[in-house]
């Protein structure tokens, strides 16, 4: 495990073994983080999160709780996690926090936005900026505001049609289309 010195890991977090956790980043006393995670410059992690093995976070993510990330889970520079629906700063809602799972492989890009309360689906992929209102399905590209599905990934990240679903090609071998974002 490594932690920068500018780094604060609160008493209580559990950080698993060959975890990196850089500059100015903050795991809060109740987090769950796995093996072989990255937590780049600035990574706040909220006391009720859990977060799988090798798990990279990019620069400027704050993972609030209610949020779970399963293993292979990238999240881009600045992606931002909600968790109420309808915050107010003079009504306190922590009672109402909605959790947010994001499945085993998914890939969120930069400046994506989760609104709280939904599931991105096993190997999934949102796109730069787009903002996610509701559940994604294994394997789907979601682009836009709000997001919508434009075609499927395969667990390597290769672009599908959308009339082509992930699966067995005839050869046994998924179909090697470049993914072009």
């Amino acid at each position: 495990m490594t932690i920068d010195p500018t780094a604060i890991v609160d008493s209580g977090a559990r950080i698993g073994d060959g975890t990196r956790i850089w500059h100015f980043s903050h795991v809060c006393a109740g987090a769950v983080l796995g093996r072989g995670c990255v937590l780049g410059q600035n990574v706040f992690v909220g006391n009720d999160v859990v977060i799988g093995d090798r798990v990279k976070i990019q620069n400027n993510v704050s993972v609030y709780d209610g949020v779970r990330l399963e293993d292979e889970v990238f999240c881009g520079p600045s992606v931002v996690f909600t968790n109420v629906i309808n915050p107010r700063a003079a009504i306190p809602r922590k009672h109402a926090y909605r959790r947010t799972l994001v499945r085993q492989g998914a890939s969120l890009g930069a400046n994506a936005t989760i609104v709280c309360g939904v599931t991105i689906g096993r190997y999934a992929f949102v796109g730069a900026g787009a903002v996610v209102t509701r559940d994604v399905p294994d394997h789907a590209l979601v682009v836009g505001v709000p997001a919508r599905q434009v075609g499927w990934v395969t667990e390597a990240g290769e672009r599908l049609p959308l009339s082509d679903p992930p699966g067995e090609a005839e050869d046994g071998e998924e179909a090697e289309t470049a993914l072009s974002l």
